[in-house]
């Protein structure tokens, strides 16, 4: 049995560049209810579906509760347990729930901040194969610097949920 909906479709957004929080040219991706959970090993249902598609190094916590994104990496968020608001896209960008089976893929530069969560919320974090995670803040010094680098991050083989023939795939070709 899968623990993955068929044929689920994410939900994309493109976030503008800011000035301080760049962004991608590459869709913000949210599939809702997406991970049908074991209700007895919910992180480990997540932790095995990126795996499942070629994504680890893999954290289990929440979402930082200040402005942040990530430079020389796309992130993937799986929520485990619970359910949180969440910024994405940076101060003007836009405020989404999320909650226990949805995921969000943050192609890199996309800024996201926790705005308010359950007791019990949990995410489980993963990367593609061969990035390094950086936290970065958002200044304009970061911000020149992250203009640089986020054009070098290398478009993932396969859909953390959906795997090589998933939506991210044919979503983020390089433009």
């Amino acid at each position: 049995m899968s623990v993955v909906r068929d044929n689920a479709e994410p939900l994309a957004i493109v976030f503008g560049d800011d000035g301080v929080v760049p962004n991608n040219i590459l869709p913000f991706l949210v599939y809702q209810g997406v991970v049908k959970l074991d209700p007895e090993r919910p992180e480990e249902t997540v932790e095995g579906v990126f795996g499942r598609n070629g994504w680890g190094g893999m954290w289990r916590n929440g979402v930082y509760d200040f402005l942040h994104y990530h430079s020389t990496v796309h992130e993937v968020l799986g929520v485990a347990r619970g359910r949180a608001r969440v910024r994405f896209g940076g101060d003007h960008g836009q405020v989404l729930e999320i909650a226990a089976g949805d995921v969000a893929i943050l192609p890199a530069g996309t800024g996201h901040q926790l705005v308010s969560a359950d007791d019990d919320f949990c995410v489980i974090g993963a990367y593609p194969p061969g990035s390094k995670m950086e936290v970065t803040r958002a200044t304009p010094e970061n911000h020149a610097k992250a203009l640089q680098t986020i054009p070098a991050v290398v478009v993932p083989a396969s859909d953390p949920v959906m795997g090589k023939d998933g939506p991210l795939v044919k979503l983020w070709k390089r433009r």
